[in-house]
């Protein structure tokens, strides 16, 4: 957690200078561009890339516990044939869907050649997820967040004279430019500590069936997430306008993106571990637990801080002009919390390769998604769409904690439980706080819960 934390820290570091220098340059517009093209790739990567970069790391985990070098070896090279496959795969089918993508997305053809140049960098991020997946399955992690954080310093020094020279026409190039910084950051640090083997066209495709075949039902799942925020970005675009649409991806970042590097930094060593041991219900049990423990003590105070601060957050951030998602950010932090619980939950889902579970839940979760926004949104405006990140959250917890206790006959232990319920309710009064305009209050309860966490890591960390 240290080890990602701290190269989580420096990428939202270069987000938040890259999207303060296109607020400042660029202005709403920008941002509401950037969120669209930025959305649409991570569909069009998602949709293409059969779910390599997670399904191939539970091969590779369960492969490197058996000790056998010669295994690990031969899938690692599979991983990196099909990440090649699916890259060109994945810039073919975005260069025919380019004309449609540009109707559909901004109601005119104007950005065809916007959307053509993004299929380089599909390319890029297929050949980016294979090496990382080798990185994270072999638990070469040092290694992978170097190649991120490198990745990440490397796309935002060549994006700065882009934004600054370029403008509104800076969008795309500078996505192309981070892609091929990451790529090629993985590219330098790459596993080389296993010998080179050939395999053959057919065994890579009998070898690569396990994890492509997992990665398909974990592809349309993450896929219907995806797609879900397209929907709903493309409605809310033609609706109220892309300024609105800067405004919403505004508040999204901070309330998702940027509290996210808390699940990454716990989530690059929990997943494999939980491969290892995924046909062992004690085990799961206990690893289960014990992260939400550590999820919930170091999620709580971040949310509360978060809620406290949040004008400033947003000032430094962005602008004054984005006064207006302050409601929206205290809404979602405390959907935050029930995304951390989720969040660790349905990560068994995975370990345990059970793919159509996992594609049930994602799929329902994201038609609930957009159903709450919409709703919300017509209802609140932006506010609401705080409001609906809750229930959408709400609604998936409840969702994979029905699959977690009656389908894996699992439970989660009574400290863990608790320990949700005071984030929950901590995090809750604070947004409430806030909402009444309870400055003092908020900093009282915010010092109470940094400090109860802090004890309570320190416990952890002792036993």
């Amino acid at each position: 957690m240290g080890l990602f934390g701290g190269v989580q820290v420096m990428g939202i570091i270069c987000s938040i200078i890259r999207t303060k220098l296109v607020a400042l340059w660029i202005g709403p517009v920008g941002v509401g561009l950037f969120g669209i093209f930025n959305n649409v790739l991570e569909m069009l990567n998602t949709g293409t890339n059969l779910g390599v970069r997670s399904s191939s790391v539970r091969d590779i985990s369960q492969a490197a516990d058996t000790g056998r070098n010669d295994l690990v070896a031969r899938i690692m090279a599979v991983v990196r044939r099909w990440s090649l496959w699916l890259g060109l795969g994945g810039a073919l089918v975005t260069l025919a869907l380019s004309p449609l993508l540009s109707r559909l997305t901004f109601g005119n053809e104007n950005y065809i050649w916007g959307f053509v140049a993004l299929s380089i960098a599909v390319l890029l991020m297929a050949i980016t997820n294979g090496e990382q997946a080798i990185m994270q399955g072999s638990q070469r992690l040092r290694r992978l967040a170097l190649s991120t954080l490198w990745g990440t310093l490397g796309g935002l020094v060549v994006s700065i004279p882009m934004f600054y020279l370029w403008r509104e026409r800076s969008v795309v190039p500078s996505i192309i430019a981070y892609a091929a910084c990451n790529a090629l950051a993985a590219w330098l640090l790459r596993n080389r500590e296993f010998p080179p083997v050939k395999v053959s066209t057919r065994e890579t495709m009998t070898m690569g069936a396990g994890f492509v075949k997992l990665g398909i039902y974990m592809t349309i799942g993450s896929f219907a997430s995806i797609l879900a925020g397209y929907v709903f970005n493309a409605w809310l675009n033609n609706y109220a306008g892309t300024g609105e649409v800067g405004f919403y991806q505004a508040g999204y970042t901070l309330v998702n993106k940027y509290t996210g590097l808390i699940f990454t930094a716990l989530g690059m060593e929990y997943y494999p571990r939980l491969a290892r041991v995924a046909e062992s219900r004690t085990r799961l049990r206990v690893f289960v637990s014990q992260e939400v423990n550590v999820a919930m003590m170091v999620l709580a105070p971040v949310a509360v801080l978060f809620i406290l601060l949040r004008e400033p957050i947003v000032w430094l951030l962005y602008t004054s002009e984005f006064s207006v998602i302050h409601s929206y950010v205290a809404w979602g932090m405390v959907g935050i919390v029930l995304r951390a619980l989720s969040w660790c939950i349905a990560f068994v889902i995975l370990a345990r390769g059970d793919g159509r579970t996992y594609v049930i839940t994602e799929v329902l979760s994201a038609v609930a998604t957009v159903v709450f926004n919409v709703l919300c949104y017509l209802k609140w405006g932006l506010t609401g769409l705080g409001i609906a990140f809750l229930l959408s959250y709400v609604f998936y917890a409840v969702m994979v904690a029905v699959v977690y206790v009656w389908r894996y006959g699992l439970t989660l232990s009574r400290g863990s439980i608790l320990n949700t319920l005071w984030a929950l309710v901590a995090t809750a009064v604070a947004m409430l706080f806030m909402e009444h305009g309870m400055l003092i209050l908020t900093a009282v309860l915010a010092a109470v819960v940094v400090l109860f966490s802090l004890l309570q890591l320190r416990d952890l960390w002792r036993r």
